[in-house]
C-alpha cells in the first residue's frame, strides 16, 4: 500500500511470508481389523486529486509517482511530468486511479503487491520439521516422497529429510519408558519387534517380523486427571519412510487411550495395503481436517486387553483417505469431530506417533516427529 504527502512519496512494501509426564506403562491389547486385534495499492495516496490545476503548484512539479487526474489543468508554470514509473511486483492494493479521471502514464499499480515465494499458506500441507514444508504450501524445491511397501502412495510435496542414528533399541513383547520429554511404549502378541527412540523429539525406528500383532510409539504419556481440552491445543508433525509388509492390517498415524470411558484411538494417515482400513468397525461420519477427507468408524472389543486389564471397550478412528507419509495432524480438531458425532473421550492417558501392524516384515522410521499440547 502506498500513500502520497506534499510531492513526497513513501512507499511501504509489504512481504508475506509428539512433551510427556512419565506415566505408567500401557498394557495394551490386540486388535485391528479384526475382533480382539486392537491394543493396549490503496488508492496511490489521494490519488494524485488536482485542485484547480492538478497536483502542481505554480512552478512545482508533481509528485514522482503520482496519477494525474484527468481533467486538472496544470497551472501556469507548472511541469507535469508523465508520472512515477510503472512499478514492479504486480498487483498491490493500491493502483486505483482518482475518481473521475483516467490515470496517466505510469500511474499504475504500486510496488509490493507480489506474493512472496514459497507456496499458498494455509494447513494442509507438511510442517517445517526435519525440511518438511510449511503448513499448506509446498517449499520450492520440497521433493515428493512416494509411498513405499505394499501400503497406499503419499498424495502432494512431501519431503522427510535423511533418517536419524543413534539411540537406544528396546526389544520386547510390552515395555515402555521415557526419552527426553515424550513417552515410547512397545506391545506384541508375539516377539520379533523392537522400537529404537532416536532421543531427537518424539521420532523414533519400529522393526517387525512376524511379531503378531505389534505396536509401537512415541509421544504423550498422561495421567487420567485432565480432558483433552484442558491440554490446550494437541497436534502433531511428522515425516518417515516405510518397508515391507505388515500382514493383515496396518495404521500409521496417531494412536492412544481415554479413561471414563475407556476408549481406545486412533488417527490413520497410512498404511500397508491397497486401501484405506476401517479398523473393522461401522462408519459414522466424514470430515476434512488438515487438508484431507477423514472417514470416522467405531468397533467394540469385547472382553480384550486394554490399559485397566481384560475388559469391553470402544476404539474410534479417523482414516485419511489419500495415504501421506508426511505431514501435520490437529488431533484436537479430530476429537471435536467426534464429539459432534456423539464419539466422545474421557480423561486422557497416552497420545503417540503410531506404528502397528499386524503381521509381516518391515520397519517404519520416523526422521522427524514431534507432539505439542499448548
Amino acid at each position: 500500500m502506498a500513500k502520497r504527502r506534499a510531492g513526497s512519496l513513501a512507499l511501504l512494501i509489504a512481504s508475506l511470508t509428539l512433551g510427556c509426564n512419565n506415566g505408567a506403562e500401557i498394557q495394551e491389547g490386540s486388535g485391528g481389523t479384526t475382533e480382539g486385534g486392537s491394543k493396549s495499492g490503496g488508492a496511490p495516496g489521494a490519488g494524485g486529486r488536482s485542485g484547480s490545476g492538478g497536483i502542481s503548484s505554480s512552478g512545482g512539479t508533481s509528485s514522482l509517482g503520482g496519477a494525474v487526474v484527468s481533467g486538472g489543468t496544470p497551472s501556469s508554470g507548472g511541469v507535469v511530468f508523465s508520472g512515477g514509473a510503472l512499478a514492479t511486483g504486480g498487483s498491490g492494493s493500491g493502483g486505483v486511479s482518482g475518481s473521475g479521471g483516467s490515470s496517466s502514464m505510469g500511474g499504475a499499480t504500486g510496488s509490493g503487491g507480489s506474493i512472496s515465494s514459497g507456496g499458498a499458506s494455509g494447513r494442509g500441507g507438511s510442517t517445517g520439521l526435519g525440511g518438511q514444508t510449511g503448513r499448506g504450501g509446498a517449499a520450492t524445491g520440497g521433493s515428493t516422497t512416494v509411498g513405499t511397501g505394499t501400503g497406499g502412495s503419499t498424495t502432494g510435496a512431501c519431503t522427510v529429510g535423511s533418517p536419524l542414528s543413534g539411540g537406544t533399541q528396546h526389544c520386547s513383547s510390552n515395555a515402555t519408558g521415557n526419552v527426553g520429554s515424550f513417552s515410547y511404549s512397545i506391545w506384541s502378541s508375539g516377539s520379533g519387534g523392537c522400537i529404537t527412540p532416536y532421543g531427537v523429539g518424539a521420532a523414533y525406528k519400529a522393526t517387525w517380523n512376524n511379531a503378531g500383532d505389534f505396536l509401537a510409539g512415541c509421544g504423550f504419556q498422561w495421567n487420567e486427571t485432565q480432558t483433552y481440552d484442558q491440554y490446550g491445543t494437541i497436534s502433531a508433525d511428522y515425516a518417515y519412510t516405510k518397508t515391507g509388509t505388515a500382514g493383515g492390517y496396518s495404521y500409521i498415524g496417531i494412536y492412544g487411550w481415554s479413561n471414563n470411558p475407556l476408549i481406545e484411538f486412533y488417527v490413520v494417515d497410512d498404511w500397508f495395503g491397497t486401501s484405506p482400513p476401517t479398523g473393522g468397525g461401522s462408519l459414522k461420519g466424514t470430515f476434512t481436517v488438515d487438508g484431507g477427507t477423514y472417514k470416522v468408524y467405531t468397533h467394540q472389543q469385547v472382553n480384550q486387553p486394554s490399559i485397566h486389564g481384560t475388559t469391553t471397550f470402544m476404539q474410534y478412528f479417523s482414516v485419511r483417505q489419500a495415504a501421506r507419509q508426511c505431514g501435520h495432524i490437529s488431533l484436537t480438531d479430530h476429537f471435536k469431530e467426534w464429539a459432534s458425532l456423539g464419539l466422545n473421550l474421557g480423561k486422557m492417558a497416552s497420545a503417540r506417533l503410531l506404528t502397528e501392524a499386524g503381521g509381516g516384515s518391515g520397519s517404519v522410521d520416523y526422521s522427524s516427529a514431534t507432539l505439542t499440547a499448548k
